[in-house]
């Protein structure tokens, strides 16, 4: 099945392996691209603030810069082995605040040749 790998990632360090291990691997066209997502404080936050906050605060509040990667993937071995790397490379994802790694089922994709462009010219 065609799924589309997402990785979001708050350690930037960690890119150049991501990518050539998923290059090793043979991860088809993988795009990357820096993002920012809000941090939370919750140490100083206070229990008698309404309910609703106003918009400067969501507006000032603080942003974590991340990568995000993603590639659209038709094999379903090759999905398990580009997850497998990545969380050999970032051994503690799974204990937050690594980043977020999810797949999500392409029902059409255009644009998209599973064969690389380097070889697909006849």
């Amino acid at each position: 099945m065609t799924q589309v790998l997402v990785l979001v990632i708050d350690e930037e360090d960690v890119t150049p392996e991501i990518l050539t291990e998923w290059e090793r691997l043979g991860v088809p066209g993988v795009t990357m691209i820096d993002s920012a997502g809000s941090q939370h404080e919750h140490i100083n936050s206070r229990d008698d603030l309404p309910l609703i906050v106003s918009l400067r605060s969501v507006l000032e509040s603080e942003e974590k810069r991340t990568r995000t990667f993603f590639s659209v993937i038709e094999d379903d071995a090759l999905l398990n082995q580009a997850v497998a790397a990545v969380l050999n490379i970032i051994p503690d994802f799974n204990q937050g605040h690594r980043g977020i790694l999810f797949a999500v089922p392409v029902a059409q994709v255009w644009g998209y040749t599973s064969v690389p462009a380097s070889q697909n010219q006849d």
